[in-house]
């Protein structure tokens, strides 16, 4: 028997096996007393000395048969009690009033589930904002899609403050589960997700490289899976069963994540100076193609308007497609990123560029009758993408 050992004697005579008598330990606490065969139950206290005492002097009162002995742990930040009784038990419970739900074991962790300590939710239609400031009026800094996974730092009146991804901000409370209902929410929803790591990855009818293209992806895009096949992923592509490289995804069982703002508009990890490219080039939109012009606003050809949006951000390029082409580094077509450049050709020889934004689409100056527009990547067959902007 441990040094620390207390002999608790209690006088059980006469009791009923159904009998049960409470006693109230304090305005918080009760502590049950019955009858019937022996026991063994462990609870945890909270780390407090005087509380520890002041239960051991309340049984010692109770004491006159040497039929239960209580064993205490060495005091820490949670100790754990042993009663073991000959003829009933004693428990240590919380209020009735705290009793409405059952003890979740995650709760007791801090509500941890997937990755999370305190695991918020988003439930919306479309996508939830996250502001930078608890004002409904501040700055937003990213988005959080349906089923969407955060962590919950803290709350302030109805905004929560939470970290999903790369982005930190608040959100409505209206809009996100917590808590128990987070967790159990989370068990039913997640699912093997395949993560795309290129920019515009195609998605194909068949598994094969002969397969119809039926869209293209961005990088960090997310797709429900339906089986892991020999180099290719089926996945649900608007509802639809559709097909992927396994080479251009990483596959797992997460909660997708918020994405910032330059994210949620170019795919994930995309630098703010090819953003901030992209942006400027699209102030442009409209306006006319002229033959050999470097115009934005007047007028441009295919390799003047790349030039002059490259000379915004200090870049100096050639006024040709062809010596643009020559430029940097040369990349495949699923390396894309916004703001390389794309080049097609006719006859064997490059003559158009344009730049790339994500999502299997450019910006460029197209033709005397369109001027200035976006169209899909692959409008034309690629001849060579290269990267001008290393980072």
């Amino acid at each position: 028997m441990k040094k620390n050992t207390i002999k608790v004697f209690i006088a059980i005579t006469a009791i009923a096996t159904a009998s049960q008598f409470v006693l109230y330990a304090g305005a918080t606490e009760k502590t049950i007393l019955s009858a019937g065969a022996a026991d063994v139950v462990e609870y945890e206290e909270t780390a407090s000395e005087t509380k520890a005492a002041k239960n051991a002097d309340l049984t010692e009162s109770m004491a006159d048969t040497e039929d239960a002995v209580l064993e205490e742990a060495p005091l820490e930040e949670e100790k754990k009690v042993v009663v073991s009784a000959g003829s009933g038990y004693i428990s240590q419970t919380v209020p009735e009033s705290m009793q409405d739900d059952p003890i979740d074991e995650d709760e007791i962790n801090g509500g941890g589930a997937y990755g999370y300590t305190n695991l918020g939710i988003a439930r919306v239609e479309d996508h939830l904002n996250v502001r930078a400031t608890a004002d409904d009026n501040s700055k937003i800094v990213g988005k959080m899609s349906n089923n969407a996974g955060c962590e919950i730092i803290g709350v302030e009146g109805n905004k929560a403050h939470i970290v999903s991804g790369s982005v930190e901000g608040y959100v409505s409370m209206d809009y996100l589960l917590s808590g128990t209902a987070a967790i159990e929410y989370a068990d039913s929803i997640v699912k093997n997700l395949a993560k795309v790591s290129a920019d515009g990855l195609k998605v194909r009818k068949t598994p094969s490289l002969e397969g119809e293209v039926i869209s293209l992806v961005a990088y960090g895009e997310e797709l429900e899976v339906v089986e892991e096949l020999d180099g290719w992923v089926k996945v649900l592509y608007d509802g639809e069963e559709a097909y992927v490289s396994a080479e251009y995804v990483s596959v797992g069982k997460n909660l997708k994540t918020a994405l910032n703002m330059s994210e949620f508009l170019y795919g994930e990890g995309v630098s703010d100076v090819r953003v901030e490219l992209c942006e400027y080039a699209k102030q442009f939109l409209g306006n006319p193609y002229v033959w050999g012009g470097t115009s934005l606003t007047r007028g441009a050809d295919c390799s003047g308007f790349v030039l002059s949006v490259y000379a915004k951000y200090g870049i100096g390029l050639p006024h040709s497609s062809a010596a643009q082409a020559n430029m940097g580094t040369k990349i495949s077509m699923s390396e894309a990123r916004p703001g390389d450049l794309v080049f097609y050709s006719k006859g064997g020889r490059i003559n158009h560029v344009a730049i790339y934004i994500g999502g299997g689409q450019v910006i460029h100056a197209s033709s005397p009758k369109t001027g200035i527009r976006i169209t899909s990547a692959y409008y034309r067959t690629p001849t060579t993408v290269r990267r001008i902007i290393q980072d």
